[in-house]
């Protein structure tokens, strides 16, 4: 099959376009093969402020695209996967301590994710937070979100955690040897450890707010869950290297994309920092980033050497011009958009809930866009999250999420809040307080004394609290677990365990 590279460039070149009508923040997106950067397009600005413009040498943050550069690293160090994290990390609590690293990378360990705890406990995601300091609430974890090996998470602690380890084994910072390997390949990737280290030419992040951009801020320390920075050529050009197993790269996108399995036998889409999809007949493998103001994407198809980076500094989904782009480079049709059933759904027990648009979903609070996926299904791309549903009827949805067999069902719109949520709850290991109050609300963790938040009751003994801050909403389910508790569940994390004080 020919590769069809004009009509790849007049995609690209569209979406490019738009962003530079618009005059806001823009991007790049640039086309590779295996032999090297093929062509690159940018509009916007990379500077609101300034009148800078974007460009594809333009720094950007690579957010969570950059988690496989870190397996990489470990697998050349010759750090095995198969070891529990307890091996290199005694300070952690049993649960974390006996979780093996490939799981913990692999996005399947079951590990609460470090920011969604803090979120949970009202600390926010501009809080100015060290390594040590996000390190430190890890070891203080008392349990895992599921059992590990049991379902597909999304979760930045395991490369948090791997990142220390290698640190440990290497004696050396993850920022010098991030500097040494992308070197190798005449690329100038970066990592800066806090948002005031300076990157020569960062592109500024941007979130709509109405209709004005707002500068976005990250307050936690950057790390190998997604703190590298670089221009889209050089990440493309890095892609190039990784198809062609060119220098230190050798092999290495066949050992990042060997298949992950779950306890039970069956397979994960999620790998070592990469997921393996389909378009159309073509197995393709990429990742995405999200950082405040920042969102990514990047594309592979391995089987023909070719591939796409769009890299931006605007909070808007990258995964679908990314897409759109790979699919007119293959000549292959886009998925077609689902016509989901919307609303929100619940199980009959537990935290889990979705609520759907049209074509798309968020599981927990995990997005995903929806696709059609024969007569009657509906599946993701996927983004990070494998989800294949079956409506039954238009109050019924069935199939895996994260390799788990989930029944949801319509929530009635006059379901009332369950009384017996009503009441003030502590948690006894993060001393983390929440007050649900009889007119439907919650006080909830915040700075400044805790925010109210109107709440969505579920059935059996459930309710959505909604909390927004900058661009990121967070809808953490709070539920009565049958034991006389209260407990606290996002997709990332399900670790706060509340008793009634009052």
């Amino acid at each position: 099959m020919a590769l069809d590279w004009m009509r790849a460039a007049a995609c690209a070149n569209e979406i490019v376009a738009s962003w530079q009508r618009e005059a806001g923040p823009g991007g790049a997106v640039v086309l590779f093969d295996r032999d090297g950067v093929r062509e690159a397009f940018a509009g916007g600005l990379a500077s609101i402020d300034y009148q800078l413009p974007f460009t594809p040498q333009t720094p950007n943050r690579f957010a969570s695209i950059s988690k496989h550069v870190l397996a990489i690293a470990l697998l050349r160090a010759g750090v095995p996967f198969d070891a529990p994290l307890g091996r290199w990390l005694t300070e952690l609590s049993a649960p974390l301590a006996e979780v093996e690293l490939g799981r913990a990378l692999d996005m399947t360990a079951g590990l609460p994710d470090m920011m969604e705890v803090f979120w949970q406990q009202g600390v926010p995601f501009t809080a100015t937070l060290s390594a040590d300091e996000v390190f430190a609430l890890a070891c203080r974890f008392p349990s895992l979100s599921a059992e590990p090996g049991t379902e597909m998470a999304y979760s930045n602690t395991g490369w948090r955690l791997g990142q220390r380890i290698l640190e440990r084994v290497t004696g050396r910072p993850y920022a010098d040897i991030v500097a040494e390997l992308s070197g190798e390949l005449g690329l100038a990737f970066r990592l800066p450890y806090d948002s005031a280290e300076i990157v020569p030419g960062l592109a500024t992040g941007y979130w709509r707010d109405g209709e004005s951009w707002r500068r976005g801020h990250y307050g936690f320390h950057f790390s190998a869950s997604g703190g590298i920075a670089g221009s889209a050529a050089d990440l493309a050009g890095w892609a190039s290297a990784l198809l062609a197993g060119r220098g230190p790269l050798a092999g290495m996108l066949e050992r990042l994309t060997i298949p992950r399995h779950f306890a039970d036998g069956s397979e994960s889409v999620y790998r070592l920092g990469l997921v393996c999809s389909r378009l159309g007949e073509i197995g393709i493998v990429g990742h995405g980033g999200s950082l405040t103001g920042y969102r990514n994407h990047f594309l592979m198809a391995p089987a023909y050497g070719a591939g796409v980076v769009v890299l931006t500094n605007r909070e808007e989904e990258a995964l679908w011009p990314a897409m759109t782009v790979l699919a007119a480079l293959l000549g292959q049709e886009l998925p077609v958009p689902a016509d989901a059933p919307a609303g929100l759904f619940a199980a009959e027990e537990g935290p889990f809930w979705a609520e759907l648009t049209p074509d798309s979903i968020s599981f927990m609070g995990g997005y995903e866009r929806l696709v059609k996926d024969g007569a009657d299904g509906l599946r993701s791309l996927p983004a990070y999250l494998d989800i294949r549903l079956r409506q039954e009827g238009a109050d019924r949805l069935s199939g895996p999420i994260g390799g788990v067999q989930r029944s949801l069902r319509r929530v009635p719109a006059d379901t009332a809040l369950d009384a017996r949520l009503v009441g003030h709850w502590r948690d006894p290991h993060f001393g983390t307080e929440i007050e649900v109050r009889a007119d439907g609300t919650a006080l909830m963790p915040w700075p400044s004394g805790g925010t109210v938040s109107r709440l969505t009751p579920l059935p059996n003994g459930r309710a959505l609290a909604d909390l927004l801050h900058g661009p990121w909403r967070s809808r953490p389910c709070l539920w009565l677990d049958g034991a006389g508790g209260l407990q606290v569940a996002g997709h990332r994390a399900r670790i706060l365990q509340l008793k009634r004080v009052g």
